[in-house]
């Protein structure tokens, strides 16, 4: 299998049923979607995930997909690249049989069940890097010892970042814990006992640090919502600075996303529509 570095272009045949086709030429780091409410931005994302949904092994191929959807990957001949959707509303979970099904009863909503599935791709992401850094140390290069002192970098920066974004009501990581955990003030608080916000923006986080620096897709439709102002600023640099090769697609309506040196990027839905 060869995977692809990012995603050149986007193609949905027929969106609404009424002739209306999609191509989006895509940048190789940051793709902004951007329209009043209505216009369809939330739609071609979504549309595109519902696509994916299908896809069990978190790889989509080139070609055509179901729903309609053309992809056109980089470099040429690459056979799939890795992706993660996240979707920003923390609605109550209905679904009875899948609740049925947690083991733990702290999982009521959206967000909490995204935190659920993304506290083992944490502890795997853990035993991942161990892995490399026993590897590294034992290689008997001296060159292999910087290189394992590097490996776990990507995982202090996510706890040093999630410390200072959470600072205004004293909550910190949990460094003694191989799940993500908080102390507030001496005690010990799970994240299903978080705000939206902060679970917005934890789940966002963690699904980028787990990636482990691979190149893959990262669908948002409308993360800031939930959001601090503050915190939408920093989103895209953020996860940017968590993972570099991570290629961003998004949908918005917030001015505040792009403030920070992403207007140069944004697209309008009417330049997508053919």
């Amino acid at each position: 299998m060869k995977y692809a570095d990012y995603i050149e272009s986007i193609e949905i045949q027929d969106l609404w049923h009424r002739g209306v086709h999609v191509k989006w030429q895509l940048n190789p780091t940051v793709n902004i979607l951007s329209g009043i409410n209505g216009v369809g931005k939330s739609t071609i994302i979504n549309h595109f995930a519902k696509g994916l949904s299908l896809l069990e092994n978190g790889e989509m191929p080139a070609g055509e997909l179901t729903q309609g959807i053309t992809l056109k990957l980089a470099p040429k001949g690459m056979d799939c690249i890795k992706f993660d959707v996240i979707r920003s509303f923390d609605r109550p979970l209905i679904n009875s049989s899948l609740l049925e099904k947690l083991a733990d009863t702290r999982v009521k909503t959206e967000l909490d069940w995204h935190l659920y599935r993304l506290q083992k791709r944490y502890l795997d992401y853990q035993v991942n890097i161990g892995n490399q850094m026993i590897a590294l140390l034992t290689s008997g290069k001296p060159e292999d010892q910087q290189k394992a002192m590097q490996v776990s970098l990507a995982k202090t920066r996510f706890q040093d970042m999630i410390d200072e974004l959470f600072k205004d009501t004293n909550k910190s990581i949990d460094r003694s814990s191989n799940e993500i955990q908080f102390i507030q003030s001496g005690d010990t608080l799970n994240p299903y006992d978080l705000s939206s916000g902060e679970k917005q923006m934890l789940v966002i986080m963690m699904t980028v640090l787990v990636e482990n620096g691979e190149h893959y897709a990262l669908l948002m439709d409308e993360p800031e919502i939930s959001l601090h102002i503050e915190w939408q600023k920093q989103l895209i640099n953020i996860i940017r600075e968590l993972n570099p090769n991570a290629q961003i697609i998004l949908s918005t309506h917030s001015p505040a996303l792009i403030m920070d040196g992403w207007m140069d990027i944004v697209t309008e839905v009417e330049d997508v529509l053919v």
